[in-house]
């Protein structure tokens, strides 16, 4: 099933590419042409590229693995943190942390650092410093809340990266290469596509754009997790049925014997009778 079609990248301009000077020749294969000096980006093999991204992310999300959305341009950044958000993956689209995935560790010190200052302002204990102890430790906690805040509840690397704009998060990109993490991105005709495993060409600058791409690939997402959801309640009602069938093995063996008890009873009474007469 097509996750897009023609009509609907063609309406929200996904085929705008940049200038023909400013063009990288690795993205030839998917520019249908050129006009008034912008290159026009194929949307056939644009929606054929979604299709192919969708899929990917949907395997991804059945695995119950995480998606880290990235995406730091101010135009596309909010619609960013609502897509990531309705399908409860992290994101990030203020600036990208240097060492974020090859450091990950020290990024999780940072996290569990902002808990602990939450956890101090909920007992109280913050009642006890001075208002200008207070107001660096508040400060603190804003900044920390403004990059880090929206990967809280990420407690592992993510098993994947969709990209916006892969040539502004390149460190993201060499990052993610570095350690293997397959990189989705929509690809603009300035970017060079060959560190990217599931390329989108398309514009990366309008909103519009970014939107139609980023509702194809939730909307993936989003049943990846339904089906899992399903899978996972098909494998409890299994092994319920199967906790049943072990419980009542034991009564039927108890039935068995009773009734061979009963059997082995009657068995001496019927050869006294003839015995009698």
């Amino acid at each position: 099933m097509a996750r897009t079609n023609f009509d609907q990248l063609l309406q929200a301009g996904c085929h705008f590419g940049h200038m023909k000077r400013k063009w990288n020749p690795a993205m030839a294969p998917y520019i249908y042409c050129e006009r008034n000096g912008i290159h026009i980006i194929d949307l056939h093999k644009t929606a054929m590229k979604i299709d192919e991204a969708a899929e990917a992310l949907k395997n991804i999300a059945r695995q119950g693995k995480r998606i880290l959305f990235v995406g730091t341009k101010k135009q596309t950044k909010e619609l960013i943190a609502e897509k990531a958000t309705s399908i409860n993956m992290p994101y990030v689209i203020e600036r990208w942390p240097g060492g974020m995935l090859t450091n990950f560790p020290t990024i999780r010190k940072a996290v569990k650092k902002m808990a602990n200052i939450d956890k101090l302002m909920s007992d109280g204990t913050f009642g006890n410093l001075s208002k200008r102890e207070l107001l660096q430790v508040t400060r603190q906690r804003a900044k920390l809340e403004k990059n880090l805040g929206s990967i809280a509840d990420m407690t592992r690397q993510p098993s994947a990266l969709f990209v916006v704009d892969v040539m502004k998060e390149n460190i993201a990109v060499k990052e993610a290469n570095r350690l293997g993490i397959p990189v989705f991105g929509i690809v603009d005709t300035n970017s060079d596509p060959k560190n990217i495993d599931f390329v989108i060409p398309a514009n990366d600058d309008a909103k519009d754009s970014v939107e139609v791409i980023l509702n194809a690939c939730c909307a993936a997402i989003a049943e990846g997790i339904e089906e899992r959801k399903a899978e996972k309640a098909d494998e409890k009602a299994a092994e319920a049925q199967t906790d049943e069938v072990v419980e009542s093995e034991p009564q039927r063996r108890a039935t068995g014997a009773r009734r061979q008890r009963k059997a082995e009873e009657a068995a001496p009474a019927e050869e006294e009778a003839p015995a009698a007469e």
